[in-house]
């Protein structure tokens, strides 16, 4: 018999919107999971057969790849910073919708023509993300890694512009900055490793089971 098949699915702002996805798609985990003050990060679900992690956004795909899970759900912008061989993305949820984009302060944007840089210091948690787009224009980026936090650095004089996730832009707005590109459209994607699809039958009912909840 085989082992019970693992979902890795992320802590944060997917979340809440996973929840009823998942109960369509015929997994409902047990109490507790939706409850990020419960310190516990492996759950049981109503299918014996299927059991789920809860990790952060950017671990999703590192849990699916190296196979410790089988399916996960995260964001597009996690696939674009991490070239996974080992995992491919059949299913966009629809869900989790936000965008990443560049960012600076509003003095800043007044004067600023995007079009003729040359050279920029970017604050970000996408760095591969953001020297490919810079590099597609010809721009030549220059990344500190920060993993949050990211609407101080042009404030402090860490770099002059951030790449980060937007959704409403009340964050970018409270802290004096405003978008001034946008690099790519984010939903969240069912992902599944690759080795395991092709050696269990009972992970491309589940993959169905997703889609079929989308539609």
């Amino acid at each position: 018999m085989s082992s019970p098949i693992v979902i890795a699915v992320p802590k944060g702002r997917i979340l809440s919107e996973a929840l009823p996805l998942m109960a369509r798609a015929g997994i409902v985990p047990e109490s507790g999971f939706g409850d990020e003050n419960d310190r516990r990060l492996r759950f049981a679900t109503n299918r014996a057969d299927v059991g789920i992690i809860r990790v952060r956004a950017f671990d999703v795909a590192t849990f699916v790849a190296h196979g410790a899970a089988q399916l996960g759900i995260v964001g597009s912008d996690v696939l674009l910073e991490f070239d996974y061989s080992e995992v491919y993305a059949p299913v966009d949820l629809g869900i989790g919708h936000c965008r990443i984009s560049v960012a600076e302060p509003v003095d800043l944007a007044a004067s600023d023509d995007p079009s003729r840089w040359s050279h920029v210091r970017v604050a970000t948690k996408y760095p591969n993300l953001t020297r490919r787009h810079f590099e597609g224009r010809g721009v030549q980026a220059e990344c500190v890694k920060l993993n949050g936090a990211m609407e101080l650095a042009p404030t402090l004089g860490l770099s002059s512009r951030i790449v980060d996730l937007v959704s409403s832009g009340r964050t970018l707005k409270d802290n004096g900055l405003v978008e001034v590109e946008v690099i790519a459209q984010v939903s969240a994607r069912l992902i599944v490793n690759r080795a395991a699809f092709k050696t269990r039958v009972d992970i491309a009912p589940l993959i169905e089971a997703f889609r079929a909840a989308v539609a």
